[in-house]
C-alpha cells in the first residue's frame, strides 16, 4: 500500500474560513505523510487558480485538508466531482448533511442514538421575535446548563458553556458571529471522546477512541491547537465495554450520514456509559495535536499508511464508478 505506484496527489489546504491556519497545518502533515508513502504530492490553496490547475494537471487524486466551510460544506467537493477527479472523503451531499449540526443530529437521533435535547434558532427569528422573549422560552424549555454553538463550523469557535442564565445573551451573540443559525442544547456532563472512522474500501472501522481532558475543563479552540493545554488518552480510560459501545456508535453515525473514507465523530459519555452524539466531521483536523492522527498512532499504524490507503480507495471508487 505504501507505494501505490507513486500516485500524483494534490493536497488542498488553507482557504478563507476561520480555520485557515489549522487547515494549513493539517495539509502540511498530510502532504508529508503521502510523500513518505512514495506519492508525488503538490500542496495547493483553494484559490482562483485551483480549478484551471486541476483541469489541466489531472492529478490521480485530491486529498482535501480544508476545515470550515472551505472544504466541509460540500461546495468544493461538488466541483471536484464535476471535474471527474477522485477525491478522498465524503460526497458533497454527505458533507452537507454533516456540516449542518441540526441536520446531522436529527439523522443520528432517528437511528435511536442519544442526542442532546436542543433548540435551533436563526438570527432572523431571534431578532424578529425579540431576544428577551426567545431567551425566556429557551431557559424554560432547557433549564439545565447549556451549550451554545454555531450550527455550522468546527474547532469550537463560537461555542460557549452557559451555567448562569445571565450569560446566555452574550453566548448567543458570540455564536451568531460565526453562523446565521445557532444551536442551544442541554449540556451533557461526562467524558469527551473522539472516534476516528476509516474506510479504505472494506467498510468503516473505528480507530482507537481518544479521551480528551482539557486542563481548564473546556475543550476550546486554544485547548485544541496549543500543545500542552489538553491531555489525550488513547486508548480512553473508560471501561472496555463502554469504549466498544462508543466505537460502535461512531460507525453508526458515519454510516447514517452516508460518510466515506474518513470522519471523526465526537461524543460526551455520561456517568452511565451512554455516548451522546455531538457532531461528525468529514475533514477532521490532521495537525500534530489533532485527534485523528493520535488515534491512528494508537491503533498501531502510521499516517503514511492510512492516508495512502484512503487515496487508493478514492481512486478505486472513481474507477469503479467510471466502469459502471
Amino acid at each position: 500500500m505504501s507505494d501505490s505506484n507513486g500516485l500524483h496527489v494534490v493536497v488542498l489546504a488553507g482557504g478563507i474560513s476561520h480555520e485557515r491556519d489549522v487547515s494549513l497545518r493539517s495539509g502540511r502533515r498530510v502532504a508529508d505523510a503521502l510523500a513518505a508513502a512514495g506519492h508525488r504530492v503538490v500542496l495547493r490553496d483553494p484559490d482562483a487558480g485551483l480549478l484551471p490547475f486541476l483541469a489541466n494537471e489531472r492529478p490521480d487524486a485530491v486529498f482535501p485538508a480544508l476545515h470550515g466551510s472551505s472544504g466541509e460544506d460540500g461546495s468544493l467537493i461538488g466541483l471536484l466531482t464535476a471535474l471527474g477527479i477522485p477525491t478522498v472523503g465524503s460526497s458533497a451531499a454527505a458533507a452537507r448533511r454533516a456540516w449542518s449540526k441540526p441536520i446531522a443530529s436529527s439523522l443520528i437521533a432517528a437511528t435511536g442514538a442519544s442526542v442532546p435535547e436542543s433548540i435551533v434558532l436563526s438570527h432572523e427569528a431571534f431578532r424578529e421575535l425579540g431576544a428577551s422573549g426567545v431567551l425566556r422560552v429557551v431557559r424554560d424549555s432547557l433549564p439545565d446548563d447549556l451549550v451554545v454553538k454555531p450550527a455550522m463550523g468546527g474547532s469550537a469557535q463560537g461555542v460557549s458553556i452557559v451555567t448562569d442564565s445571565n450569560d446566555l445573551p452574550r453566548a448567543m451573540v458570540e455564536a451568531f458571529t460565526y453562523a446565521d443559525v445557532v444551536v442551544v442544547e442541554r449540556r451533557i456532563v461526562g467524558t469527551e471522546i473522539a472516534v476516528g472512522v476509516i474506510d479504505a474500501g472494506d467498510g468503516p472501522v473505528a480507530l482507537t477512541p481518544v479521551e480528551i481532558e482539557p486542563s481548564n475543563g473546556i475543550y476550546s479552540f486554544q485547548a485544541r491547537y496549543n500543545a500542552g493545554e489538553t491531555t489525550f488518552y488513547a486508548p480512553s480510560r473508560l471501561e472496555p465495554a463502554v469504549i466498544e459501545t462508543v466505537a460502535a456508535a461512531a460507525v453508526n453515525a458515519h454510516t447514517a450520514l452516508g460518510l466515506r473514507e474518513l470522519s471523526r465523530v465526537d461524543f460526551i459519555v455520561d456517568a452511565a456509559g451512554t455516548p451522546w452524539f455531538l457532531e461528525a466531521n468529514v475533514i477532521p483536523g490532521l495537525t500534530e495535536t489533532s485527534l485523528l492522527p493520535l488515534a491512528i498512532e494508537a491503533s498501531g499504524t502510521t499516517a503514511a499508511e492510512v492516508y495512502s490507503g484512503l487515496v487508493a480507495a478514492a481512486v478505486a471508487r472513481s474507477n469503479h464508478a467510471t466502469v459502471h
